[in-house]
């Protein structure tokens, strides 16, 4: 019994060992990672500046998406060039949203190699579960927090004021309330890096759901550009629908390391 116990500990340590190494590990200068470095931003920046141009040539049939939550409301440009620096503003956010995957590439082989193998099994997961999460969240905001949004304001004034939208607050309005949800959509791509490097369990996560209550409507309140608090709400709720989503993230990964352990 001694015996067996004494080996599948042997097994153990060389499993964490092999985990805990850094395959093809190249010796490198500090100056040589400074000049990947700079190469890697230089092809990022091309990426993003070639994916603005494009985007740009094609930015009417994106503002005319960007503006079907308004419904009739009508929009009026109130000083000359102000429909213009909107087209630079709305093909600049989605250039940058088109070239984030070449940028995440950029990003992802420029790390590989510090890498050990327990940090490259998370790595591929976290980037996808952040980008298929951040596009959940632009799609969550178009469809749910900008009508809302819209529909209180709309409604509140109805009867006293007209309804013309300043085309440049709309979609100061619009692309910010888009970007500020996709970033709170990476809650559980936090929760389940801290998790698989067991720095916090899911035990603790679950621990704290009072603070993460509090914290939900703060982010909520934070994050909308708007103050009605319809859309704080829904943010609100979509942030502790993540969280605790994300815990249940943590604890399958914990099943799942120690069901491994326990076959080893």
């Amino acid at each position: 019994m001694i015996s067996s116990k004494n080996n599948q500990d042997e097994v153990l340590e060389a499993e964490k060992d092999y985990l805990d190494e850094i395959p093809d590990e190249v010796e490198m200068s500090i100056f040589d990672h400074l000049e990947e470095l700079r190469q890697r931003i230089f092809y990022s920046l091309i990426a993003v500046f070639i994916a603005i141009i494009g985007c740009f040539t094609q930015v009417n049939p994106i503002v005319q998406l960007l503006e079907r939550p308004a419904g009739a409301i009508k929009f009026v440009q109130l000083a000359p060039g102000e429909y213009f620096f909107v087209s630079l503003k709305v093909a600049g956010y989605s250039g940058l949203v088109i070239a984030t995957p070449f940028i995440l590439y950029q990003v992802t082989m420029f790390i590989l190699p510090g890498l050990t193998r327990k940090e490259r099994r998370l790595l591929v997961p976290t980037l996808l579960g952040s980008s298929v999460l951040f596009l959940l969240g632009l799609a969550f905001a178009y469809v749910a927090l900008i009508p809302a949004a819209l529909n209180f304001f709309i409604n509140y004034g109805g009867d006293v004021v007209e309804q013309f939208f300043s085309i440049e607050k709309y979609f100061e309005f619009v692309l910010v309330l888009l970007f500020c949800t996709g970033i709170a959509f990476q809650i559980p791509v936090i929760q389940a890096i801290l998790g698989g490097l067991k720095i916090v369990s899911s035990e603790q996560m679950l621990s704290g759901w009072r603070y993460v209550i509090l914290a939900g409507a703060v982010l909520g309140a934070v994050l909308t550009p708007s103050t009605d608090p319809l859309t704080q709400s829904l943010l609100a709720g979509a942030i502790l629908g993540l969280y605790f989503g994300g815990i249940g993230i943590v604890k399958l990964i914990e099943n799942t390391s120690s069901g491994m352990v326990n076959q080893s």
